[in-house]
């Protein structure tokens, strides 16, 4: 008989009858009638076309076949439930997804990875990176964290940190003052959402007070994190976030050789106002305010 075509019910029934020696007790841990038992064993004779039990007027007993039948079901039923009991005992991992721009992402959270694990090892993280603003309705996305001014309609929001843009170089370059602006590259990204008041190098120049210097070389790429790359590769001076380059600075791959630093926007924490957040996701945003608070 090919497995696909195992009558699974009227086995369970001819196992518990094998088992209590009673079709009424059968039926009593089944929840179903005596006679809903008897028309099951005698449906599974009949495809079989072996006799189980023999009949008598006050009880049922084993055939010879049934004999050889009851054992297997037995050992293979009791497989089941201990595996399932087993299943169901392990602990259940909680899964929190973030949604973060690519810089962010790899910049900020994935450095702090490990010490998430050490203080949440129930807690598996999935970070969602993308510079494209994902829409906390329709997916399930859990915490979102928004980089800007703000208002976010529909989303209830935090501010965590404020950022601070300044120009930084690889330390091989001997950049010392900013009169070496006009001998270094300048090393540019694309916002993706142009603002007046964005970090930029023509911002920077006028706050610091000193014109952007014509005869530059200017390298541009797409991403924030392309331009910290390039900057560590040494190929320019780059007008980037302190946040993100924090263990660039602290290994030395990266100095600040002169101010000012600007300031950039703010990144807030967001989730969706009408999803209440469980335990876990609680969990994750208390991490990132502590994470945030420590620099």
């Amino acid at each position: 008989m090919q497995r696909r075509f195992l009558p699974l019910s009227a086995l369970r029934a001819f196992e518990a009858a094998a088992r209590l020696g009673s079709f009424k007790a059968a039926a009593s841990e089944l929840a179903v009638t005596p006679t809903a038992v008897s028309h099951q064993i005698r449906a599974l004779e009949a495809q079989i076309g072996l006799v189980l039990f023999d009949r008598q007027v006050r009880k049922v007993s084993l055939s010879n076949a049934g004999t050889q039948l009851y054992p297997v079901l037995r050992d293979g039923f009791d497989a089941f439930e201990a595996t399932l009991a087993k299943l169901m005992q392990q602990p259940t991992r909680s899964q929190v997804s973030i949604s973060a721009t690519n810089a962010f992402t790899v910049k900020w959270l994935v450095p702090r990875m490990s010490d998430f694990r050490s203080r949440h090892p129930g807690i598996d993280l999935q970070l969602q990176a993308s510079d494209d603003l994902v829409d906390l309705r329709s997916t399930a996305v859990d915490i979102a964290i928004r980089y800007g001014r703000g208002p976010y309609p529909g989303l209830v929001t935090e501010p965590l940190f404020t950022d601070r843009f300044a120009p930084v170089a690889n330390p091989r370059l001997g950049v010392v003052s900013a009169d070496d602006l006009a001998r270094v590259p300048l090393i540019r990204f694309d916002w993706k959402r142009p603002q007046p008041d964005n970090p930029t190098w023509e911002r920077w120049c006028t706050v610091a007070g000193r014109p952007l210097p014509p005869e530059a070389g200017q390298l541009r790429f797409s991403d924030e994190g392309h331009a910290i790359q390039a900057a560590v590769a040494g190929h320019g001076i780059a007008l980037v976030s302190l946040a993100l380059i924090a263990d660039e600075l602290e290994a030395g791959h990266l100095v600040q050789p002169f101010g000012p630093a600007i300031d950039g926007h703010t990144y807030h924490l967001a989730r969706h106002a009408d999803r209440p957040p469980s335990a876990p996701v609680q969990a994750v945003a208390q991490w990132l305010r502590a994470q945030a608070a420590g620099g």
